[in-house]
Parts: C-alpha cells; structure tokens; sequence
C-alpha cells in the first residue's frame, strides 16, 4: 500500500483493475502476435470501460491505470495506453466533426489510434520535423474520393473553404504503425520555424499516399515506419491551428509523460513481488537468501526506489489535475526517475534470481525487454534532464 493518500474507492479501483489485467486482459495477450496490433485485446479494454476512462478521468486516474494494468500485463497497459496517446489530440484539439467521427471507435475498441511524432531524424528534438505540409497543387481529394484531374483538389478545396496541403517524407518508431486506423500526424508547415513552424493533422491510415512497414524491435508491442508520398489534407484535418502543432504535442506529452513513470512503477513493482517471493524461498548458503545481509539490502533499495517514483508520479499528475503551473517540470521529473527506477529494480531483479530469470517466457525476462524503452520514448531521460533544468533557470530569471 502506498503512503500516498489515495480515497478508499480508488485503493479498490486499482485492485480490481489488476485482478481484470489478471482474469481478462493477460489470456487476450498470451494469444497475440508480438508486433502486431491486439484488436482483441483492445476490444476487451474498450469492454471494460478503461478506453472511455482516458476521456474522463484526470491524469491521477490514468496513472493509477496504466500502474496496475502494467503490474499484471504490460501488453494490456502499452494497448491502453497507445489508443489514449493516439487520440487525446482530437479529444483536447479536434473539432466536433473529427471527435464524432473518430472517438467513438477508440472508446469501445474497434478503431485504433497512433501518434506519428517522431523521424528518422528528429526524436528528441521535436522542433527538427523534416515530414513537409506543402501547399496543395492537385492530385487527389485523398479519402473516399477517388482519382480527379490535376488541380482539381485545389479548386474544389478553396471552393469548399478549405486550404489543402500535401504530406510529405517518413515518420519512424510509430506505435501501432502501420496497423492503426488513423495518425496523429506532425509536420512542418513553416520551414525554417523550428517548432513554431510544425501543424498537426489528423490521417486516416486509408488516405492515399499512405504506406507503412513493421519494425522488428525488442519490446514485443507494434512499432513501425510511415511513408508519405504526397498525402493529401485540408483544413478538415486540422488538429488545432497551423504553425501550433507543437502546443499539441507538448500538451498530449505533459499529461502522458507522468503516466509513463506509472507503467514504470508497475513494472518495478510486479519485480519487486517477485524477487522478495524469490528470495524467501529459494535455500543458498545453508539458509533463504533473503537471510544474507547483501540479498535484503538489495531487496530495501529496490522497495525505496521503487516508492519513491510511485509518489513523484502521483505527484505530478495531481500537479497536472490541479492545473498546477509547473507541470512541466514535475511531468519530466515523474518520467525521469521512474523509468531510470524501473531500469535498476528490474535489472538487480534479474541478478537476484540468476539464469532462471533470462529463460524465455519468465516474466523477469519480458520485464527485462520491455523496461528499456520508455527511457527513450516521450522523450529520453536526457531531455527530460533539459527540461527540467531548462524549467528551474526559467524560475530563477523570473523572480
């Protein structure tokens, strides 16, 4: 139990969402392909109101979600969590249009979502988006239209009171790419703006132009590779307002980047369970190992750790519910130490159990796998490091 004053009904809300990731969620994932889209899977979560929760409840909910779904089946939590990130976009920025069209489907299930964010060349530093927004000189209406004469999307584009642009260039390490039902898209609408100069939009995966490839990578959930070739798309769209995409981004990331600290949490904890269940029975050296001084040392640091990145988490969203204005930074700080936390608990895991834990299908050794990214996605643990310095020097000049 965490120290953390959590009310009675969400205590009982996390324990019945880990028994549900136990009972519902797990045999849907055991079933699945790894690198590919779950939709049964996703079904289930849609089933069980969790999908519809991202829309509804505040950043703490979503902590505590992605925390006990990631302790029983981390496939069920990076699915929960890859449709929220994919969509909160057209929730927060959408028009009413795009929410009715597009929401519906990823609240039960059956659409799933994507943000395309990152290049080949542009991670980390999100303002070096290379993908083109060009303005639109012809070619084809895109979704549902078929092939029309040169210009004719133009001139029925500005007849209709829409400005078109054509999409592109490459988009790579895109969960859920290629098999989503619609992107998250970033592109750059103002060269030479950096990241005043980035739109984004909002594409069905069916718009032409279009393609993509699966990457094989070492976390077992669908990563792949997008390519644009002259996608067509107008102001219909948009998400927010050309030249703001980047408020978009930054504004899905700070309220996700907490909630990736909480998968993190969830994974150092289900290791933790393990090893103190481990080393309580396993005999070594004439007695249990947790009877030698080195093993339940080990054992405290990986509990204090792991406790400590659960509160900053909790933290930083309540921060975030509260429309705390230093958001940011506590975003990044939760980020930061729980996924370098859950590095260490996990890898110190691995070496308590010894050659069992690396055995395929052991859960230390799934663990293993799927603790390395989030220190790299949403931002690595060195941009977070900027940000958050980046952040407290802002505080200093302003005082």
């Amino acid at each position: 139990m965490s120290a953390f004053s959590l009310d009675p009904a969400r205590t009982a809300w996390r324990a019945e969402l880990r028994a549900a990731a136990e009972e519902r969620l797990r045999p849907l994932a055991e079933k699945g392909e790894p690198g590919r889209v779950n939709r049964a899977l996703v079904s289930e979560l849609g089933r069980l109101g969790l999908l519809e929760r991202l829309f509804t409840s505040g950043a703490l909910d979503l902590c505590l979600m992605r925390e006990s779904l990631a302790y029983a089946c981390t496939e069920a939590e990076t699915a929960l969590a890859l449709q929220g990130l994919g969509a909160y976009p057209v929730h927060a920025y959408g028009t009413g249009a795009q929410r009715d069209r597009w929401l519906p489907g990823v609240r039960d299930g059956s659409t799933v979502a994507a943000f395309a964010l990152t290049e080949p060349d542009a991670g980390s530093d999100a303002g070096a988006l290379a993908l083109r927004a060009e303005p639109d000189g012809g070619g084809t209406t895109g979704e549902g239209d078929g092939p029309v004469r040169h210009g004719e999307s133009s001139v029925r584009a500005e007849r209709d009171g829409r400005r078109g642009w054509r999409l592109t260039g490459e988009k790579c390490w895109i969960s859920n790419a290629p098999e989503a039902d619609f992107y998250t898209v970033f592109a750059r609408t103002t060269p030479g703006a950096g990241s005043r100069g980035v739109t984004a939009f909002l594409v069905p995966a069916d718009r032409t132009g279009l393609t993509g490839t699966a990457l094989d990578m070492l976390s077992p959930h669908p990563i792949g590779a997008l390519a644009f070739d002259a996608v067509p798309v107008t102001t219909d769209d948009l998400l927010g307002e050309p030249d703001r995409g980047f408020r978009v981004a930054m504004g899905t990331l700070n309220l996700f980047r907490p909630s990736v600290g909480a998968f993190a949490v969830g994974m150092a904890q289900a290791a933790l369970d393990a090893t103190l269940a481990h080393t309580t029975r396993r005999q070594a050296f004439g007695g249990a190992l947790k009877d030698l001084q080195t093993v339940s040392h080990q054992v405290a640091e990986m509990a204090l750790r792991t406790e400590a990145a659960r509160l900053m988490v909790y933290a930083a969203a309540t921060a975030y519910d509260a429309q705390a204005p230093d958001v940011p930074r506590r975003a990044a700080m939760a980020k930061l130490l729980a996924t370098e936390t859950a590095q260490y608990v996990v890898d110190t895991a691995v070496q308590l159990h010894g050659a069992r834990a690396l055995r395929r299908g052991h859960l230390l050794e799934h663990l293993y796998r799927e603790v390395r990214a989030p220190r790299i996605y949403e931002g690595a643990s060195e941009v977070q490091r900027g940000i958050i310095a980046k952040e407290l020097y802002a505080t200093v000049e302003a005082s």
